[in-house]
């Protein structure tokens, strides 16, 4: 029996494609480059600095002006982390729902601590949550099953108790590594190439609310 909840943070929990890509564009301003639109970005939005930095300046991170050029964007983007980001539609009400029925919930995701609590605090949802798991409390990051695992720790739950919802491949495999059960945003971001059913989760959802149907009523 599912008795707990761990959410992915960019592309389940919340749109943060807009202030990234805005962050983004501050610098391609700066090198005399147009703006993109947010929609040529947001289905790599949750892949991290490495993709973001890679498709929106052409710089790899084996380049030597790669460090700076994150440290740069983390900044900017540490600026303005909340100015347009907002909890998809129909997440406010899960959470509602799970706080009603004392069904404990958390956050696991690679995003940076500094940008992930500053984020969750503008939104009012840093008190909220049972656990917050980013990119850096811990030695080793998602894909790798060990911030799943810590969280139900801190939830006191077994892993078998637990369902992680995110929105990408390596969400799906740190679940399966954990032993939990895992459940994949479609509304999130996903890429045109990318086949989700090949992840082979344990479920697929389109809008957050299908969430509520895995637990116990």
């Amino acid at each position: 029996m599912i008795r707990s909840i761990l959410f992915d943070l960019d592309g389940t929990l919340i749109d943060t494609a807009y202030d990234l890509v805005y962050a983004l564009n501050i610098i391609r301003k700066q090198r005399g480059l147009p703006a993109l639109p947010v929609a040529s970005l947001r289905s790599i939005a949750n892949l991290g600095s490495k993709a973001l930095i890679k498709r929106a300046l052409d710089v790899d991170e084996t380049a030597p002006a790669f460090p700076p050029l994150r440290e740069q964007f983390f900044s900017l983007y540490q600026e303005h982390v909340a100015h347009e980001s907002r909890l998809f539609p129909n997440v406010e009400k899960v959470l509602s729902f799970l706080d009603e029925k004392r069904i404990p919930w958390g956050i696991v995701t690679n995003k940076p601590e500094i940008h992930t609590m500053d984020l969750l605090s503008a939104l009012s949802l840093k008190q909220r949550a049972g656990c917050i798991i980013c990119g850096d409390t811990l030695p080793r990051a998602k894909p790798d099953p060990m911030p799943l695992l810590h969280a139900c720790e801190l939830l006191e739950m077994r892993p078998d108790e637990c369902i992680y919802v995110g929105d990408a491949r390596t969400d799906v495999e740190a679940s399966k590594a954990a032993n939990i059960k895992s459940l994949v945003a479609l509304y999130g971001y996903i890429q045109d190439n990318d086949d989700p059913l090949t992840w082979h989760a344990d479920g697929y959802i389109n809008d957050p609310l299908e969430i509520i149907q895995w637990l116990p009523t």
